[in-house]
């Protein structure tokens, strides 16, 4: 181990501002590369026993979910919308002309 020895009282704002990155970047890099090594260990431990980290932490193979589409504009059908979050301009164009969301609808 390295010890280096720094008179910090003699160092610049911007010198010691650097030295405190660097440190910051260090200790990042030393905690993803145990972090890499606790993983693999354990995955070799898990494999030794016939299962896969994933099977034991039952974090594997999840999907997000996916809302299905709700509305289609019918005048363009590639453009649809599951009815959640921010409303598309084909939407909002068609409220402001006074059409109804329940035209738009895929199942009626």
């Amino acid at each position: 181990m390295i010890m280096l020895d720094f008179d910090l009282d003699e160092m610049s704002l911007s010198d010691l501002k650097k030295l405190q990155a660097q440190v910051a970047t260090a200790i990042k890099t030393f905690e993803d590369r145990q972090r890499k090594a606790a993983l693999a260990e354990l995955e070799a431990k898990a494999a030794e026993m016939g299962f896969s980290l994933s099977d034991l932490t039952g974090q594997g193979g999840r999907k997000a979910k996916v809302n299905p589409p709700k509305y289609r504009n019918t005048a363009d059908a590639t453009q649809t919308w599951s009815g959640r979050g921010r409303q598309p301009a084909w939407i909002k164009e068609a409220l402001a002309r006074g059409e109804s969301l329940d035209q738009f609808l895929i199942v009626k």
